[in-house]
């Protein structure tokens, strides 16, 4: 679109037209020269520029997007990162003459962009390029067409912007306007030393900003789970469907070039509980109306139903889910991002920075006052960037969070909150850095009724929240345990300072001191790694005597049917025994859960927690400890038939048996793969008891290169199915001339 305007009003129009004549008079002695002068004053029509065309090089493989690292994004928008100049061509009316016309590029985002607040942007044409701010510079002439090279500094607001080009003779009467056809897309710049997301190792921002497929653990610390997820950042409407999360939110637009804040927005937008963001979390076992959690294996399908339904959140999730949307949404925008799990992973819901578990006066739990919970296993992320809003050293690695727990300046959403200061106790410093700390380094204390209805201090474990926090590796898909980066060691002086400093700032600051000496222990060991669902479970219970008497423990014991967030939904089992240890000797008692009490009462993730609390009768000393166990799940098998080519069908064989004793109703098959298939539910039917089924599929590849195929299996009856295969896909041969 192009429009052109007059420069001044007509009276001074009149008076531009009178020098002109005067100056005619002035010069009467030289009629040639003052007639070849005048030819070009008097014809605005010879100096009038215009633009006719801008050609944005904005295509996948052209110079710009790569050397903006965003040809992988699947769509011909003009996508760039800040910090880096990017070029462009404008062809004009005429010749551009650098000495006399004008030129100037208008970039606005936003519903009511200003110039004050970095929404609209006026670019100058300067001599040469300086950097860390907008700025335009001719670097070729082609005829009719101009190259300028653009800069952007390291701070601009990320979104879309829409370009105008605006051409002045200088001393023209009009000016000239042209809006280009296509807008651009501005993301956030981790290859820029300037910018705040700056990452330096190649390796990691490959993958932490580039590779659109990963790893998310689940399970417990003793049973590690991986499911492969697709977070397909790259897929066309993706980054279209980020910009319109950061729009719904209501945060103004001058606010995202701050990752801080951006990050912080996307974390409650990701959940629908105070914002109608992307996904509703859901955790009855109940799923009517929508997709169980464990089903999804990607974040594309979800994002695109949220889009297409016009903001309409999306049922159901949980906190994997929503970490892996997450994931998604921060490496799209160009900010760079991990999933993380961590196992034992505690909920404080009283900023105590405790994990309080009471106890009645024959040493069994109070369901209803134990709110605080350990989670098996939580899921959210990591996201890296500087942090100028807090003192120097706590940049790097920022913990966010999706998932509902508790709200944080009255909204459901969590952090960044710095890992550094985590580690160290630093729980003073924003955002919601008491609560990652409860997650990763509370002492569980136990507290016991009295007669009288208060509550004693009984025992405190120090090392039972926070284990084996995993997170994928660099450029495989190995586990990588950064527990380390998160707490020192256990048990060292630096890891109980940093307990000390933190619960300092609690609600039961006196609660951390160390407990009175033990010569009774007691610990459950799982007797092989994984218990199958549908057959019995075998634990050992090990209890040792380091003093040099005998001693009698009455041992109570209960098992409870969990969820995976730690909340009880029903007790299968409680037993009473009194065993007696000799000195200097352990004790192992055989303890057997068997199928038929469990099996009409498991909810996702088949968790179970065995509580064994106890007193030994000689010194007083008080037993407890809980051990939370999973029952594992088959996986599906996925093989390739033939070869895989872009554009041609390939068949693929899916294998499944059913560990169960009883038949599973209204099986539903789910796949997907990155350049292999859009998400696709197969409805199935029927699986007899302990049955093998074969499911044949064909697909059509779209993309070349080493991708992953991801299926899952959906009934009631059994969750958490999954199956994954390596699938190289080869480009489209050619034809035979």
């Amino acid at each position: 679109m192009r429009s052109v305007r007059h420069r001044s009003a007509l009276g001074r129009f009149a008076s531009v037209t009178l020098e002109l004549e005067e100056d005619a008079v002035d010069k009467r002695g030289e009629p040639e020269e003052k007639e070849e002068e005048t030819t070009d004053e008097k014809n605005p029509e010879t100096e009038f520029l215009s633009v006719v065309s801008i050609d944005l090089m904005k295509s996948q493989s052209g110079e710009n997007r790569t050397r903006h690292r965003t040809n992988l994004y699947q769509t011909d928008d003009f996508i760039i990162r800040r910090g880096q100049n990017f070029q462009m061509w404008i062809t004009m009316s005429r010749v551009f003459n650098p000495s006399t016309d004008k030129l100037h590029l208008e970039l606005r985002t936003g519903p009511l962009p200003k110039v004050s607040r970095g929404t609209h942007v006026i670019i100058p044409l300067v001599g040469a390029l300086e950097g860390n701010r907008w700025e335009a510079a001719l670097v070729q002439q082609d005829g009719e067409r101009i190259k300028l090279s653009v800069n952007s500094p390291p701070t601009a607001v990320v979104g879309r912007y829409r370009l105008r080009v605006e051409t002045d003779c200088g001393n023209s009467i009009t000016i000239s306007t042209h809006d280009c056809s296509d807008d651009i897309y501005l993301l956030f710049n981790p290859w820029c030393k300037e910018d705040t997301v700056y990452m330096d190792s190649e390796e990691e921002r490959e993958e932490y900003v580039l590779n659109d497929i990963g790893q998310i653990y689940y399970g417990t610390e003793h049973q590690i789970g991986v499911q492969t997820w697709n977070y397909g950042q790259f897929d066309e409407g993706i980054l279209a469907i980020c910009l319109f999360l950061l729009d719904k939110s209501g945060t103004p637009p001058s606010a995202w070039g701050d990752p801080v804040n951006v990050v912080r927005v996307i974390s409650a937008m990701i959940n629908s509980q105070d914002d109608r963001g992307v996904l509703t979390g859901n955790w009855s076992g109940e799923y009517s109306g929508g997709t169980r959690p464990t089903t999804w294996s990607g974040s594309v399908e979800i994002l695109n139903e949220y889009h297409y339904n016009s903001g309409t959140p999306v049922k159901y999730g949980q906190c994997w889910v929503f970490a892996g949307v997450f994931t998604t949404v921060l490496r799209c925008l160009g900010i760079p991002s991990r999933t993380v799990t961590n196992f034992s992973s505690a909920h404080d819901t009283d900023v105590s920075l405790t994990t309080d578990v009471y106890l009645d006066e024959d040493m069994d739990p109070i369901d209803d006052l134990n709110t605080d919970s350990i989670w098996n296993f939580h899921v959210w992320n990591d996201c890296w960037m500087a942090r100028p809003d807090l003192p120097p050293g706590y940049g790097g690695w920022q913990v966010v969070d999706a998932t509902p727990q508790e709200t944080s300046q009255g909204t459901f959403r969590c952090g960044p909150a710095s890992l550094v200061a985590i580690r160290n106790g630093h729980v003073f410093l924003k955002h919601d850095s008491p609560f990652v700390f409860a997650e990763v380094n509370s002492d569980k204390i136990y507290w016991q009724k009295n007669a009288d209805g208060t509550f004693t201090r009984i025992r405190t474990e120090k090392r039972t929240v926070g284990h084996f926090i995993s997170t994928k590796s660099v450029g495989s898909d190995e586990r990588n345990d950064i527990t380390h980066l998160y707490k020192h060691l256990e048990g060292t002086e630096a890891e109980r300072i940093a307990v000390e400093t933190a619960c300092s700032y609690g609600s039961k600051a006196e609660a951390f001191s160390s407990s009175t000496a033990e010569d009774v222990s007691v610990e459950v060991i799982m007797n092989v790694e994984d218990p199958k669902m549908g057959q019995d479970v075998n634990l050992t219970i090990k209890l040792q005597n380091c003093s040099s008497e005998k001693r009698e423990v009455f041992l109570h014991s209960r098992v409870a049917v969990m969820y995976y967030t730690g909340v009880h939904k029903i007790t299968v089992r409680k037993d009473v025994t009194d065993v007696i240890i000799m000195p200097n000797k352990v004790k192992l008692l055989e303890w057997k859960l068997k199928y038929e009490e469990y099996k009409d009462e498991l909810v996702d993730q088949a968790a179970l927690m065995l509580t064994l609390s106890g007193r030994v009768e000689e010194t007083q000393q008080v037993l407890a400890t809980q051990f939370s166990f999973r029952l594992s799940t088959p996986d599906l098998l996925i093989l390739l038939i033939g070869k895989a080519e872009v554009g041609e069908k390939m068949t693929v064989k899916i294998l499944f048996t059913n560990p169960l004793p009883k038949e599973l109703k209204n099986v539903i098959f789910h796949v997907e793969g990155l350049g292999i298939t859009a998400a696709r539910k197969i409805y199935f039917g029927d699986i007899a008891s302990h049955a093998s089924v074969s499911l044949t599929e064909q697909f059509l590849p779209t993309l070349p290169g080493k991708r992953k195929l991801l299926a899952s299996l959906d009934c009631k009856e059994l969750t958490q199915v999954h199956g994954v295969t390596n699938i190289t896909v080869e480009a489209k041969s050619s034809s035979a001339p």
